[in-house]
């Protein structure tokens, strides 16, 4: 096995094999390219220290990969190849300093030609962010963005820097740019910047901006769930109860299955109102048109507050039929069935919610990695990406906290 890694021959693909793994370590897009064109220096015949660390590198032993790649730059110090390794297995082990020290010396050559030094400067930038240095980080990749405003890879890391410092503004302008080099749909990216434009435009009371920038968002993506609830959030604030709830009304017909959101927002504005008899028509009309568990069950708390105790065992019936294991459900049935003097009933509910409690599940999870936060997110915290997080199937498994009705808030 040895020495097919030491063939000449196949030493071209055992290099990129190396940039391949380098790649998954942290690589930046430029990288990829440069180093497609290996050196001459490193099919120097005697450096088997080099091919040593690449199959290091393939059995994901980094310590050893690493004093390889040492003894092959002391054999020859003027492989870029060799250096670039180095520093992203550093990265890789969370050893910053040395890794920056590693793109600072490549970036100090006196002969590198313009792409190897953007490969490192690129490099020196993931650095950098590794290390939690945004501010330098962003600084880097400004630089290389300045000298190749066509690299999408560069633009990205600046855009996820700039939503970690929630500059929404600069990230919106950024995705703009990766627009118009990249093919696919953007607009449910830009329509999140521009609500959160616009959330921050309402904290310091600019509601005419942040009115615009929510409106802006719709236009933009007309299924941005959360343009719409905080628009309906603004008119609710300025008592302009009607255009709340039409904004509002308006998450049943783009996204059915956050329809729960909005229930708490509208019965408050109905109340406003006055108007009762509307929220008891709205809830029955998502309980049909929807066929949920949680319409299904906001409707039983409007009824039972309502005093309709028949109207609410029926709906909550109606509820388990859909969901059994939802324990939140049986809770309010067991509540009803106390108050109501129906005793054995009510303990029998409540012996079976702790069975069900037992069962280990999440509200939400991300259709992209996996991720289950306990709250909705319309950003995964993990793989980052937008409008993937999702409510777990609840006929399948237990989904509901007792917060999610009424009045549910997303941030």
């Amino acid at each position: 096995m040895i020495q097919w890694f030491l063939e000449p021959g196949n030493q071209q693909v055992l290099l990129a094999i190396l940039i391949a793994f380098g790649i998954g370590l942290g690589v930046g897009g430029w990288w990829w390219h440069s180093s497609m064109q290996p050196s001459k220096s490193i099919h120097t015949k005697g450096d088997r220290a080099f091919f040593k660390g690449i199959q290091y590198i393939i059995s994901n032993d980094r310590d050893h990969a690493i004093e390889e790649f040492t003894k092959s730059v002391q054999v020859n110090s003027d492989t870029i190849e060799t250096y670039v390794a180095l520093g992203n297995l550093y990265r890789s082990k969370g050893d910053i300093d040395r890794a920056i020290r590693i793109r600072q010396s490549i970036i100090l050559r006196p002969n590198i030609d313009e792409q190897n030094k953007l490969a490192a400067l690129f490099d020196l930038g993931l650095d950098y962010r590794k290390g939690g240095f945004f501010n330098r980080a962003l600084k880097i990749f400004l630089d290389v963005a300045r000298r190749d405003p066509s690299n999408v890879e560069t633009l990205k890391e600046i855009e996820s820097i700039y939503q970690e410092l929630r500059d929404w503004e600069n990230a919106y302008k950024i995705r703009q740019k990766i627009v118009r080099l990249t093919k696919g749909d953007h607009k449910n990216i830009l329509a999140h910047y521009l609500v959160e434009i616009g959330k921050v435009a309402q904290e310091k009371g600019e509601l005419s901006k942040a009115n615009s920038f929510y409106n802006k968002a719709i236009l933009t993506y007309r299924e941005c769930v959360d343009a719409y609830l905080h628009l309906g959030d603004l008119h609710f604030a300025k008592e302009d109860y009607q255009s709340a709830i039409s904004a509002w009304k308006n998450v049943a017909e783009v996204s059915p299955q956050f329809t729960f959101l909005a229930y708490g927002r509208l019965e408050g504005a109905y109340s406003k109102m006055k108007d009762i008899e509307s929220v008891e028509a709205l809830l029955t009309e998502c309980a049909k048109s929807n066929s949920d568990a949680f319409s299904r069950l906001a409707l039983a708390r409007y009824l039972y507050r309502k005093k309709d105790i028949e109207g609410a065992l029926k709906e909550i019936t109606d509820v388990l039929q859909l969901a059994p294991f939802f324990w939140e459900a049986r809770r309010l049935r067991g509540e009803i069935l106390l108050r109501e003097g129906r005793e054995e009933e009510a303990l029998s509910e409540y012996s079976e919610i702790i069975e069900y409690m037992e069962i280990p599940c999440r509200n939400f999870q991300c259709e992209r990695c996996g991720f289950e936060p306990s709250t909705l997110q319309w950003q995964c915290p993990q793989c980052k990406m937008w409008d993937t997080i999702h409510l777990i199937d609840s006929a399948a498994r237990p989904s509901a906290s007792k917060d999610l009705f009424p009045g549910w808030r997303t941030s």
